[in-house]
């Protein structure tokens, strides 16, 4: 058994991998992470550094891409940067789906991981994701409400604040990841778009050609570039 866990800013998804499937996924506030020693070996992608001081001395092996056990090569990017959930990602899409790959994942970050032809992560980028950008907006402005998120791409601009909202943030969101598709597959012809994260159900719309990556994504990534048996 293999425990496994993506630490996110704010929330931490956890799961066991018994060597054919994961079991028992969870997921629970950053902030209520123990400093328990684990009884299994366990392995994690996180990236808020006060739980990986919490748990080090938990036995808990943290990948990077410079500590990682995977087939895919990191050796064109600045390795000292690149988070630990950024390269959980790429080893996913190398190991489950045709190169060149490119992975837009949909969270409190909108990040993108380009994994190329020959197994190399080729780089990719950081943006907003909606929830950070509606956060902006009301905490730089006097008048600006943060509103909740909805589920649908809005057709149509607003007519009242919230709608107005609605449609720069949302939309915008939309012409983000078209803009990065665009650009990689000048370079990339036959390029497979995988969309994972929170927000990936509400983009998918918009791109119907990529695929949708199952809740274990990220945790397959995680375990892949583990040392430990897997």
């Amino acid at each position: 058994m293999l425990k496994v866990l993506d630490i996110g800013n704010t929330f931490t998804r956890i799961a066991e991998w018994n060597g054919g499937e994961f079991i028992n996924l969870r997921r629970l506030p950053t902030a209520e992470l123990s400093s328990e020693k684990s009884d299994v070996p366990q392995v994690a992608a996180c990236v808020y550094p006060p739980a990986k001081e919490l748990l080090k001395e938990s036995g808990t092996e943290f990948i990077s891409a410079s500590e990682q056990h995977s087939k895919v090569d990191f050796s064109l990017v600045d390795c000292s940067t690149l988070g630990a959930d950024r390269v959980a990602n790429a080893v996913a899409a190398a190991e489950f789906y045709p190169l060149p790959a490119a992975v837009v994942d949909c969270g409190t970050a909108l990040t993108l991981e380009v994994v190329d032809a020959q197994c190399r992560f080729a780089g990719g980028a950081i943006a907003p994701g909606r929830k950070l950008l509606r956060k902006a907006l009301a905490s730089g402005t006097a008048q600006l409400p943060e509103i909740p998120l909805g589920q649908g791409i809005p057709e149509n601009i607003g007519r009242n604040t919230v709608d107005a909202i609605r449609f720069g943030v949302d939309s915008g969101i939309v012409g983000v990841v078209r803009q990065w598709i665009a650009v990689l597959k000048e370079k990339y012809p036959d390029l497979t778009v995988i969309l994972t994260g929170g927000d990936a159900e509400f983009l998918h719309p918009a791109f119907p050609d990529a695929v949708m990556a199952d809740e274990y994504f990220t945790l397959h990534g995680i375990r892949l570039a583990s040392s430990k048996k897997h």
